[in-house]
């Protein structure tokens, strides 16, 4: 058994046909069938069922798929860093929207100091494209402010956020610092896209009081969303970090929603499978830290 017959596993895993996992892989089809069969007699068990000209694994080929992953994520890394090779000094760091407007830059500014030779990869996506990331392994961690539903991710809570409902200046609540819940009704809203963690919430609190609102805009950029509530747009549910200043410069009026609560946490999050190198653990030690600060 070797890296190459793990390698070989996975890809036929993850492309779930032996013919595109070999042309993926340059090889030949029957050299691919030759690695399956090979790993099948070397363990005595079947890895996939083929049923109908489709594979599927099988319980042990779950399991072997779990450690493949994890010995082949760990012989690349040794490589990696036996080679110096400059893979070795970057993250992958995925963040959600909100996340990475109100607290990423303080802590990629902390964990600098600590490591000034490790680069930092940033990608902004909503909270489902981080989530799927980490689960491909294309994000060494995220930082999200919405649900992760996989189990075979591992969550930890950082910084507590609050929500708050915003309107024009034009509109009738400009007058007012707080309401219920039913007022909302019928109301105009500019929301975030779907995926993303503050719409989630947001929708699952109405939803939860039968209370039914007019989505007029679906935008996934902040400002943008900001813009359209201050020119009369609408209404919008948005995080309090992003909109202290347009608050404090009386562009936008906030009210309290006095029966919803809309607070949540932002969340680190990494594979349960996911080796911790050094530089990833002084990461989440810089995370933890800046949470501290920011509560």
């Amino acid at each position: 058994m070797t890296i190459r017959h793990l390698k070989i596993f996975i890809a036929v895993c993850d492309y779930k046909k032996m013919s595109l996992a070999a042309e993926k892989l340059f090889m030949a089809q029957p050299s691919v069938s030759q690695v399956i069969a090979e790993i099948e007699q070397h363990y005595g068990v079947r890895v996939f069922e083929r049923l109908s000209k489709k594979l599927y694994l099988t319980e042990a080929g779950e399991n072997l798929l779990k450690y493949a992953r994890h010995i082949v994520s760990s012989f690349e890394e040794m490589e990696d860093s036996l080679l110096k090779s400059s893979s070795n000094t970057s993250l992958k760091i995925g963040a959600t929207i909100t996340v990475g407007t109100c607290v990423l830059n303080d802590i990629l500014n902390d964990f600098k100091l600590k490591k000034p030779n490790i680069s930092t990869k940033v990608y902004v996506e909503n909270t489902n494209v981080i989530e799927e990331m980490i689960l491909k392994s294309k994000l060494d961690l995220g930082i999200v402010e919405g649900i992760i539903k996989s189990r075979d991710i591992i969550t930890v809570p950082i910084v507590s956020d609050e929500l708050t409902l915003v309107c024009p200046l034009s509109h009738e609540f400009s007058s007012l610092e707080e309401i219920t819940a039913e007022k909302l009704n019928n109301q105009d809203f500019i929301l975030r896209e779907e995926g993303s963690g503050t719409r989630e919430l947001f929708e699952k609190k109405i939803e939860n009081l039968d209370i039914t609102i007019n989505k007029k805009w679906i935008c996934n950029n902040s400002e943008a969303i900001k813009n359209a509530v201050i020119s009369g747009q609408g209404l919008t549910v948005i995080s309090q970090m992003l909109v202290r200043k347009e608050i404090e410069e009386k562009k936008l009026h906030a009210i309290k929603i006095n029966d919803l609560k809309l607070t949540r946490n932002f969340y680190l999050a990494y594979h349960k499978s996911k080796y911790l190198s050094d530089n990833l653990k002084s990461f989440i030690s810089t995370c933890m830290d800046c949470s501290i600060k920011l509560s």
